[in-house]
């Protein structure tokens, strides 16, 4: 007889977008740099500028440019905005990622997108063809509270109704990790995106991968 197959653990996976789905995390970070030193302000490093990745952009771009004074922060994220959007068309989603999101879709899987990204920033990308119908549900940082607070997932399990034990957040940075623990759910860390994995371990992941073929692979035996 054929074995049964495996059942589901999560009703409902949720994925955090820039450096975990797609890889934009050095030109986030060159785009970061590029506005403070717009304003005269002291550039942030590279492991400065992509430690903010996931944060709503606010609370992101304060954070890298503490010297630029309050009043400035709306010009700073105008002058991110005009040198993001020059490179955007640099970026495009990780290799092997499009195949993991159709296995998901066909074992039955909702699938979420939980972002600092805004949310015109985000329809944007899913207006990708290979994308358009793939995402279930979303949250934006500029539409609820942006991470590490656990607002965003918690909305998306009113939307589809699922319990935080059956919603898996997957993330490339501790704000994802944070707010999943926060929300009384599971994680999964990427560790080819924006923060160094060694700083996962304090939020409890369930596992790390390393590729998005080892996150394919874990989802597939595990989730």
């Amino acid at each position: 007889m054929p074995e049964s197959p495996r059942p589901r653990r999560f009703d409902l996976i949720a994925f955090d977008w820039d450096g975990t789905l797609f890889d934009s995390t050095a030109i986030i970070v060159r785009s970061i740099q590029d506005a403070v030193r717009d304003l005269g302000g002291a550039v942030p490093s590279d492991e400065a500028a992509a430690w903010v990745i996931g944060m709503a952009l606010p609370q992101a771009l304060a954070h890298a440019a503490p010297d630029v004074p309050r009043e400035k922060y709306a010009e700073l994220g105008n002058r991110y905005r005009y040198h993001y959007l020059k490179r955007q068309d640099d970026v495009a989603l990780f290799g092997g990622v499009l195949p993991m999101l159709q296995a998901l879709r066909a074992r039955g899987h909702l699938l979420a997108v939980a972002t600092g990204k805004s949310r015109r920033g985000l329809d944007q990308v899913l207006q990708m063809v290979q994308l358009r119908g793939m995402f279930d549900g979303s949250r934006t940082a500029d539409e609820t509270a942006g991470k590490p607070h656990p607002l965003m997932l918690q909305e998306l399990m009113a939307e589809f109704g699922v319990e935080p034990g059956r919603l898996l957040m997957i993330g490339d940075t501790t704000h994802d990790l944070e707010m999943a623990r926060a929300a009384g759910c599971a994680s999964v860390g990427v560790g080819y995106g924006a923060h160094d994995q060694a700083g996962f371990a304090e939020f409890g992941p369930l596992c790390v991968a390393p590729s998005v073929a080892e996150l394919h692979r874990w989802l597939l035996e595990n989730a």
